[in-house]
């Protein structure tokens, strides 16, 4: 078989050198001289093949300066085109020279370059700082992380982690800056020859931007590589509220340069996509910042960025007329100075609604909506808003008209929350005072007209005694503007008369103009808060004024005397000396010495240390030791000065924002705390300001949890039925202390550590749970006693009865006025008008998150908490009983399908009852149809639940059963009473 193999000739095309070895080693220089140098790169298709031969550094940057300056020319080959070499280069770029280059790139290529370090790594992201670019980069990363959760433990790529990190750094590079969505925008569709061309790259990389791909990407990458091993700077790209300030920084950079009608489009694109990110309101307030309210600003801008898609324009103007009423809520609108202010927010208002005859008519809406005219601000913002109106005469009639129709209405008058019909009649007495000035005659024909009489007639026969206040003022203020002081209408009643009526008259006499927004800018440039760096120390801030001549007298050598050193033996033991324990001094407790930190921050005594302490999220001592410092100094300074309320917004916002980052220790009670203090301390502005960041802040479920908490404890805490422990620590007097206290806030002062929760235990997070049960408990247990006395036979028979034994138990009831009136109407007004009034507006968003079962179960159970913490001497109570049930009604219909939301319900309607148990009569004539139709639901609900697992369903069932049982009593005794109502029912 051999010979079949032989060949048959050999042909050599190189002669063979036979003398040769077949193995031999080369030299070094003819090594290297094997590979070219590249002195300049002249075609795509040479880079491109450098690229792919894996380039040293040198001829990388060569390719790199041919990819990016040749691309200013306007024939000149450009990698941000599309085309098949350009997205052959761009994905050469992220496979193989990212992956290689990267961390020389950021180091600054060769140490002996004479350029710029960075100029490289700016080379290298430009060429990727277009739409293929992005692209390709998160199709990169979105691989590798396929790749790692596909891979099984065993046989994972070890390096994986180390690309990812690589890729999302990369990614961070390409996005950063305030620049950034220009330069993407311009290198992906500047160049192209055609508007459809250009409109593809627009929306690819609006999707991109806006669509919440980067967020979700990112998000995965971090997880796939841990939080640990990601580098601080692109963290970002996986946060929703910093990754919406990115873009909404961007917008205002590029607004202040856009020229051009496509740029200016597509911007605004930008602007209308990111508000469905879910951060809009962070998003309109920033770009207001930085496009309104902010000097050397042309309003211009924002009305062509935010202002031109007519789908949006509403929810922006809104979002804008929210922010400048929270300007004008700290001010004094009374001085004569604010109105100045005022006129400032008109001047924004009418600046940016300029000749857009839409938005003109959503500000008259605005001003009679339901969802209330700046509901839970200041009659500030609704001045200015009156102000721009009553600029066009027909305007300012068509807003008296609907006001004063909607203020006589009389199902507006029965189910509108009592804090937007105090709204409402506000903007009523405003623009009353508009027209009766521009046009008397217009005035008097209304006035004159049957819908004036008609709203005085039914607000008089109101039975809330609020309602009734409104149409009395409301009809002395109008008759006072077109008739006679012999002829005008006056009730002769003490309330009429009061400093609040006064108040309310004076406003038809306000007129405000649109004038020059410059105020307003002065006033939030001078409101930032002071840096650490330029505040001055304490000491120093402590010192007179007078006295900074004596400062140089310091520096005056002086004669000081020689210190004598005497040596001792130490030979000689000293019996005497006990040396310390291993261990007793804390700072110590570390083996290794250099570890031991000796300059620990000391806890903060005044409000704005409190403040910088809590804004370092870096320093785990300074937040451990704000959060430990925050409840007891809060309280110590309530009644100090102005020092607690010039602060309160920044520090209720930093509480309610503060995040664990360092597994703290009682994080969560520290911060419960803390926010309780603030409540307490300023309850007339921080209780409103609370219940309306409940429902209109971007906070997350647990957040928004802890503010309902802290409302309930806090309203809890004043009316006396609750008294924290740090409430008795701040109370002490500066001079004696007690022993305990004075100890705790020595040692916090001296070394710098806060009074421990241990030892100053207040209310736990739990509490409101706690109270609910026990409310509940006073609802049923009467009821058990007495149906046990039914079930055992009669009376007469008995030694003892359970009803008896029940009441012997019990603590006696507080007598009916248990609580000054003072503190039962800042209840109701501070605490429950604002979370009834903010709940109504919320139902008519499109996904209110108040419809969330725990935290509606939560939120009726506050409810029922605050207004029996008003308790029965309430003047307010028959408002307070209307709101309440109305609200239960129509949420009911959320609440039937889940236990806890049920039970919040049931607890809210045991609290109405009780509290108004002492006049039930009143209750059915008021609310007899209330009464039936609440006591048919609890019927069903009683009959659908089964109520045999012992938990959560039976004591909904329980509740049920007692609510069905007092009212039937009541629908019982007062049977006739009801009749009368109940025809046609």
């Amino acid at each position: 078989m051999d010979e079949l193999l032989t060949p048959v000739s050999t042909t050599y095309l190189k002669p063979r050198k036979d003398a040769q070895p077949l193995l031999s080693e080369l030299s070094s220089t003819k090594r290297v001289a094997e590979v070219p140098k590249i002195s300049q790169v002249n075609s795509p298709d040479e880079a491109l093949e450098i690229l792919r031969n894996q380039p040293d550094y040198d001829s990388l940057v060569r390719v790199l300066r041919y990819l990016t300056e040749d691309a200013a020319q306007p024939d000149a080959f450009s990698v941000h085109v599309l085309g098949p070499k350009s997205a052959a280069i761009i994905h050469v770029l992220v496979t193989d020279i990212a992956a290689n280059y990267w961390a020389l790139l950021k180091e600054g290529g060769a140490s002996d370059s004479a350029e710029d370090d960075r100029e490289d790594l700016h080379l290298f992201v430009a060429c990727l700082r277009s739409v293929t670019g992005l692209n390709a980069v998160l199709t990169h990363l979105k691989a590798l992380i396929q790749e790692h959760k596909l891979g099984s433990k065993d046989a994972k790529r070890p390096d994986l982690v180390l690309h990812v990190n690589v890729f999302l750094d990369l990614l961070a590079t390409v996005l950063e800056g305030d620049s950034a969505i220009k330069a993407l925008w311009t290198a992906s569709a500047h160049r192209l020859a055609t508007q459809t061309l250009k409109k593809v790259q627009s929306q690819a990389l609006l999707s991109l931007i806006t669509g919440g791909r980067i967020l979700s990407i990112s998000a995965e990458a971090i997880e796939v590589a841990g939080i640990e091993n990601i580098d601080a700077k692109a963290i970002w790209l996986a946060d929703g509220a910093r990754f919406t300030q990115w873009v909404a920084h961007n917008i205002i950079a590029w607004a202040k340069l856009t020229k051009t009608q496509d740029e200016l489009h597509f911007c605004s694109d930008v602007f209308q996509r990111a508000m469905s990110l879910g951060y809009m309101e962070s998003l309109v307030k920033t770009v207001i910042d930085g496009l309104l309210l902010r000097e050397g600003s042309n309003p211009e801008d924002f009305s062509k960025v935010c202002l031109s898609q007519p789908s949006s324009a509403k929810r922006t103007m809104n979002v804008l007329l929210q922010h400048l009423g929270q300007h004008l809520n700290g001010l004094d609108l009374d001085a004569p100075s604010s109105k100045e202010l005022v006129s400032a927010a008109a001047g924004v208002i009418d600046a940016v609604i300029k000749d857009n005859d839409a938005l003109h008519n959503h500000l008259i809406a605005w001003c009679t909506s339901s969802s209330g005219a700046g509901l839970g601000d200041a009659v500030g913002i609704r001045r200015a808003v009156l102000a721009v109106i009553a600029q066009d005469k027909d305007g300012i009639t068509t807003v008296f008209e609907k006001s004063l129709a909607q203020f006589g209405d009389q199902l507006y008058i029965k189910h509108a929350a009592i804090l937007q019909q105090n709204v409402h009649a506000e903007v009523l007495l405003l623009s009353a005072g508009y027209v009766s000035r521009l046009s008397p005659i217009k005035l008097r024909i209304i006035v004159r007209s049957g819908s004036y009489l008609t709203a005085i007639s039914n607000r008089i026969a109101a039975t809330q005694a609020r309602t009734r206040f409104l149409g009395l003022v409301v009809g002395e203020s109008l008759s006072t503007l077109m008739d006679d002081k012999s002829q005008k209408l006056d009730f002769h009643m003490e309330e009429t008369d009061s400093e609040e009526a006064q108040w309310l008259k004076s406003l038809t006499a306000v007129s405000d103009e649109v004038g020059s927004i410059e105020p307003l800018l002065k006033t939030q440039v001078t409101r930032p808060p002071a840096k650490t760096e330029d505040r001055p120390s304490q000491r120093r801030a402590q010192t007179p004024k007078a006295k900074p001549k004596m400062k140089p007298e310091a520096r005056i050598s002086t004669i000081k005397p020689i210190a004598v050193v005497e040596e001792i033996d130490s030979s000689e033991d000293d019996e005497d000396l006990v040396p310390y324990a291993k261990g007793s001094d804390p700072e110590d407790s570390d083996d290794d010495a250099t570890l031991v930190q000796r300059n620990k921050p000391k806890a903060p005594v005044y409000i704005r240390d409190l403040i910088l302490y809590l804004r370092d999220t870096e320093s785990y001592d300074k937040q451990k030791l704000a959060l430990q410092t925050a409840p007891l100094l809060i309280r110590r300074k309530a009644n100090f000065g102005m020092e607690v309320s010039s602060h309160a917004d920044e520090l209720a916002g930093l509480l309610v924002g503060l995040q664990d980052k360092f597994d703290i220790e009682d994080f969560n009670d520290l911060k419960l705390q803390g926010m309780i203090a603030l409540i307490v301390a300023q309850p007339k502005t921080m209780a409103p300001w609370f219940s309306r960041t409940f429902f209109e802040g971007d906070y997350s479920l647990s957040q928004r949890t802890q503010v309902l908490v802290a409302i309930g404890l806090s309203a809890r805490e004043l009316a006396g039925f609750d008294t924290s422990e740090y409430q008795a620590a701040a109370s002490f007097p500066s001079k004696r202390l007690p022993e305990k206290i004075e100890q705790l806030y020595l040692a916090s002062s001296k070394q710098g550590e806060a009074n421990s929760p241990s030892q100053l235990k207040a209310l736990p997070s739990t509490a409101i749970d706690t109270i609910a049960q026990s409310l509940t408990s006073s609802f049923l247990e009467p009821m058990a006693a007495k149906a046990a006395d039914a079930s055992t036979g009669p009376d007469m028979l008995k030694l003892s009865t359970f009803t008896a034994r029940y009441k012997s138990k019990t603590k006696a009831k507080p007598r009916v006025r248990s609580i000054p009136n003072t503190t039962a109407a800042l209840i109701a007004d501070s605490f429950f008008y604002p979370l009834t009034a903010h709940f109504q507006v919320a139902l008519r968003s499109s996904k209110p998150v108040i419809l969330n079962p725990a935290l509606l179960a939560l939120y009726l159970q506050t409810l029922g908490i605050i207004i029996h913490a008003a308790g029965p001497s309430t003047l307010s109570l028959p408002q307070l009983t209307s709101e309440l049930w109305d609200l239960l009604l129509a949420v009911r219909v959320h609440a039937q399908d889940d236990l806890g939301a049920l039970k919040g319900w049931f607890v809210a309607m045991a609290s109405l009852l009780e509290v108004n148990e002492g006049d039930v009569r009143r209750l059915c004539e008021t609310q007899g149809r209330e009464v039936v139709e609440t006591r048919e639901w609890a019927a069903t609900v009683f009959n659908r639940i089964r109520g045999e697992d012992g938990g959560e369903e039976n004591e909904v069932k329980m509740l049920s059963a007692g609510v069905l049982i007092k009212l039937g009593e009541a629908i019982e005794k007062y049977q006739a009473l009801l009749m009368g109502n109940m025809i046609g029912f």
